[in-house]
């Protein structure tokens, strides 16, 4: 697909973002009385967002770039499985493939029909934990750019904390964005590439079997504006779907497990993605951004969710980047919708006051009822904006039944 063919990256409709991607409209989570109060506005830090930029410094502090924007391609040998639509062991893998995903010992769609997998939790967080400035509408693409070491140690560090799925730090990578900061499009091809091969070193040197999913954000997400959580972009489908097909493809040349379509706001977006997903023969998870029972653009969750039960390339549909208190019914409406396997993968339950530029703790930690979540379907289970290491090792223990500080594979006493 050619670069005129994709659409240009106008400010979606439905209210201008501040700078930095602080958009009103944008939520992180709802505590107590800031549930329905639209006169705090919330930001969705997302995989991929930070802080205002100043284009040009460093991320992460000084250090020498490692594996560089031009870094040298290390081999990897080829992929026993990935996201094309064959899944099949042994399989030769995309056309072209520049890495490959070789340390699980089943196909994805298999691990999971056969147990719970435990996702991720949010990369931006954690690349903020490490010291990385996330600056410039690029957010974590910068430091995949600058300091790919970086990346692969947050993936790292969410594998040793027993994560079983990477997700790749493409969520903002888009032709378009890095076109209009002067970065050619074989570049902005080597960087999704480059995402894919980051997670699957992190998984290789894991210990226990891990699996990398290639990140496909919304379209809003590359505008850094907030606009992924309105949803209202003024485009049409086959303008969605020109945005989207080149860098699906650039990411399953790469040889990804699965690709995660996440943080999706509306129904029509994920319908353009899904026609993509049709041409290409890849196998997805779909992710809707939820709010009060709806979609962030405000449509009805079952028609959202019935794209998915309609489309043979998805293998599980849920949620993430959302109140957990909004997991339970949007994965009930899901579960009513298609009986695919489900995912969720909410936020904190944190609220940001864009005013006052800090997050608004709740007094008392949003719930994260798991066992429900499972009973209702859920497979995949992991955590968004402001979920780190700690909270996912947490999590591993409920879903596997291990405490966090004990060997993966190691039974806990009287298991």
């Amino acid at each position: 697909m050619a670069a005129s063919s994709a659409p240009a990256l106008p400010r979606a409709e439905g209210g201008s973002g501040r700078a930095g991607g602080r958009a009103a409209g944008a939520r992180a989570g709802r505590s107590g009385s800031d549930r329905g109060n639209d006169s705090r506005r919330r930001l969705v830090t997302g995989r991929g967002r930070g802080r205002l930029p100043v284009d040009g410094d460093s991320p992460c502090g000084g250090g020498e770039v490692q594996d560089g924007w031009r870094g040298t391609r290390r081999a990897r040998r080829t992929p026993p499985h990935t996201a094309g639509s064959s899944g099949s062991s042994g399989s030769a893998g995309p056309a072209g493939a520049v890495g490959g995903v070789t340390r699980a010992t089943a196909p994805f769609a298999d691990a999971l029909a056969a147990r719970a997998l435990v996702l991720d939790g949010g990369l931006s967080n954690q690349l903020a934990d490490q010291g990385c400035e996330l600056s410039g509408g690029l957010w974590t693409g910068r430091v995949l750019a600058e300091r790919p070491d970086q990346v692969q140690a947050a993936h790292t560090a969410y594998a040793q904390a027993g994560a079983e799925v990477l997700i790749t730090a493409s969520y903002q990578v888009g032709y378009e964005a890095f076109a209009a900061r002067g970065r050619g499009r074989a570049e902005t091809t080597g960087l999704l590439h480059r995402s894919v091969r980051l997670a699957a070193r992190a998984a290789d040197a894991a210990g226990h079997d891990v699996w990398v999913a290639a990140s496909v954000g919304p379209y809003g997400a590359v505008l850094a504006d907030g606009s992924e959580y309105r949803g209202r972009y003024g485009l049409s489908r086959r303008q969605l779907a020109a945005f989207h097909r080149p860098r699906i493809e650039a990411l399953l040349s790469a040889g990804p497990d699965v690709l995660a379509v996440e943080t999706v706001p509306d129904a029509d977006e994920a319908e353009a993605v899904l026609g993509v997903l049709a041409e290409t023969g890849a196998r997805a998870w779909l992710s809707y951004t939820v709010a009060d029972g709806r979609t962030r653009a405000g449509g009805p969750l079952a028609e959202a969710f019935a794209l998915a039960g309609e489309s043979p390339q998805v293998v599980a549909v849920g949620v993430n980047c959302c109140d957990p208190r909004d997991v339970l019914p949007a994965l009930e409406e899901a579960a009513s919708a298609t009986g695919k396997p489900l995912l969720a993968y909410p936020n904190d339950g944190s609220a940001w006051d864009a005013a006052a530029a800090i997050w608004e703790h709740p007094a008392a930690p949003a719930p994260w009822p798991v066992r429900a979540w499972q009973r209702t379907g859920a497979r995949l289970l992991g955590g968004c904006c402001r979920i780190g290491p700690r909270r996912i090792a947490a999590l591993a223990a409920a879903v596997h039944g291990t405490p966090p500080d004990r060997p993966r594979g190691t039974a806990a006493p009287g298991k």
